[in-house]
């Protein structure tokens, strides 16, 4: 499975989209296991503190995996008419729905990082209703390809629901 943002199913009637950070989870993991190892190697030398190096090292990871860790599902329905967006960490879930036909587009928002690096997020843009306005599909800003891939996807997913006007008989009429 690829790291980052990515289609995981794309018909005519659905787009999935999700980001689920493989890396930065098992990173932490790691991060939690070596100072667990680490503390009771010390504890077992006789050393009590090595429980403070264990639960104080552990609980940062845990902590920096229920920030950083959060797993994303964007899901684009045309039978349901809706546009879900799906957030999921070790803290809790949350659920936002809007409707298909109040989304115009996904533009990308840009910010410049610490280093004068731009970073990018993909924004859904809803022209009406009550939800109004523009809202990200992922809070962190990247410098990575996702947020293009992804804002081209939906939008060419939305284009492809449009009528072809192209097809029309314009003919003059016949008896």
């Amino acid at each position: 499975m690829l790291p980052g943002m990515h289609v995981t199913r794309n018909t005519p009637d659905q787009l999935i989209i999700a980001d689920t950070p493989w890396v930065i989870g098992i990173l932490l993991i790691f991060f939690v296991l070596i100072f667990v190892g680490s503390g009771f190697w010390i504890v077992s030398d006789g050393v009590w503190q090595g429980w403070i190096f264990a639960i104080a090292g552990s609980g940062m990871g845990i902590i920096a995996f229920g920030v950083f860790v959060r797993r994303m599902q964007l899901i684009l329905d045309r039978p349901m008419g809706t546009i879900i967006i799906r957030r999921r960490s070790i803290f809790g879930f949350s659920e936002i729905t809007h409707l298909l036909s109040n989304l115009s587009e996904v533009k990308i928002e840009t910010t410049t990082g610490s280093k004068g690096r731009h970073l990018f997020r993909p924004t859904l843009v809803l022209n009406q209703g009550m939800s109004t306005g523009d809202h990200p599909i992922i809070q962190a800003y990247t410098d990575s390809g996702d947020s293009q891939r992804v804002a081209d996807a939906v939008n060419s997913w939305l284009a492809d629901a449009q009528p072809d006007n192209d097809h029309l008989d314009s003919g003059s009429p016949s008896a």
